[in-house]
């Protein structure tokens, strides 16, 4: 069996350039904790998604939760 990890690459290539290669940090632990506040902070909320149709997923979520509550 095959895996494609296509979404992975981009996930990585998208921290490398975006932010890991812009910044240093004095630890690990730090460097840790920085990458996944920048994982909550822009990647999850503010990068459009296509498997979304191009919205954010805080508005697809917010999208779900309005239908949910109106059915």
């Amino acid at each position: 069996m095959c895996w494609d990890n296509a979404q992975q690459e981009s996930f990585w290539a998208t921290l490398k350039v975006e932010f890991y290669d812009r910044h240093l940090w004095p630890t690990k632990a730090a460097a840790k904790l920085a990458v996944g506040d920048w994982i909550e902070r822009v990647y999850n909320r503010r990068r459009r998604h296509s498997a979304l149709a191009m919205m954010r997923p805080v508005e697809f979520e917010d999208q779900l939760t309005q239908t949910a509550q109106a059915a």
